[in-house]
């Protein structure tokens, strides 16, 4: 039903004039989660990445496995 009811919005969404999207956009983020949005509105991290973080990430990645279980994980970055 929730797939239903989301289809529909998209379908009225994207129905909405031209001149009330600035009406249906303020409804609607008043209805978002106030955390999303603040993601939505971060600015992008425009800075680069340094080779100590690419290594990092690097071997995060190789070491990561989802048989280990989390409480095994923090316990090895501790």
């Amino acid at each position: 039903m929730a797939d239903i009811d989301r289809h529909e919005l998209h379908t009225l969404v994207d129905r909405i004039p031209e001149s009330d999207v600035p009406a249906a956009r303020k409804v609607l983020r008043a209805l978002a989660d106030p955390v999303e949005l603040a993601i939505l509105d971060a600015p992008l991290d425009d800075e680069p990445e340094t080779e100590e973080e690419r290594v990092s990430v690097a071997s995060s990645l190789a070491e990561a496995s989802p048989d280990i279980p989390f409480e095994q994980l923090r316990q090895k970055r501790a």
